[in-house]
C-alpha cells in the first residue's frame, strides 16, 4: 500500500465550505439519499457507505458527497468522498453514463491509532432513473487504488 499523505486544515475547510454551498443551492424535489457497497483493491477490503445526491446544479451536473467504511486486513478505513458527477443520458432507456470525481478525506485506523490523509479519485458508472447504479473509482494519493460499488439512491418523487 502506498505511503499516506497528511491532509491540511486548509483543504478540509475548503472542501466543507464547497459542500455546504452546493447543498444549499440545490432543489428539493430531485434530491436523494442512497446506499452502496462493494470492494476495493490496494488495499483489499470490503466497504459499505451512504451518500446524498443533489438535484441538478447545472444541466446534467450533480453533487454527491458520501462516506464509506472499509474493513478487512489489519486496519479499517473510512473515506469522506466529495464527488461531482456529469450524466450522459443513453437514449430513452432510462440509463445514464456518468463520470466525475473529486477529493477524498481518508481516515485510517490501525492498532487503536487514527490518522487523517488526503486523496482524490475519478468516478465512472451507470445509473438508472429508478435509483440503481454501479460505478468504479480510480484513486490517487491515499485513496484506495480501485473501488467497485453497486448501490441504490432513493429519490423524492414529484407530486
Amino acid at each position: 500500500m502506498r505511503a499516506f499523505v497528511p491532509l491540511t486544515r486548509r483543504f478540509l475547510v475548503g472542501s466543507l465550505a464547497a459542500a455546504v454551498l452546493f447543498l444549499v443551492t440545490s432543489r428539493a424535489e430531485a434530491q436523494g439519499i442512497g446506499f452502496q457497497g462493494g470492494v476495493t483493491v490496494d488495499p483489499e477490503q470490503g466497504f459499505v457507505g451512504t451518500h446524498f445526491e443533489t438535484a441538478e446544479l447545472f444541466q446534467n451536473f450533480r453533487f454527491r458527497p458520501g462516506i464509506d467504511g472499509a474493513f478487512g486486513g489489519d486496519f479499517s478505513l473510512a473515506a469522506l468522498n466529495i464527488e461531482f458527477l456529469y450524466h450522459f443520458e443513453l437514449g430513452r432507456s432510462g440509463w445514464a453514463l456518468y463520470q466525475g470525481g473529486g477529493p477524498a478525506v481518508i481516515f485510517l485506523r490501525r492498532n487503536d491509532r487514527t490518522s487523517t490523509h488526503g486523496g482524490s479519485f475519478a468516478t465512472f458508472g451507470f445509473a438508472h432513473e429508478n435509483g440503481f447504479f454501479t460505478d468504479f473509482k480510480l484513486g490517487g494519493g491515499s485513496a484506495p487504488t480501485l473501488k467497485f460499488a453497486v448501490g441504490y439512491t432513493v429519490r423524492k418523487r414529484s407530486p
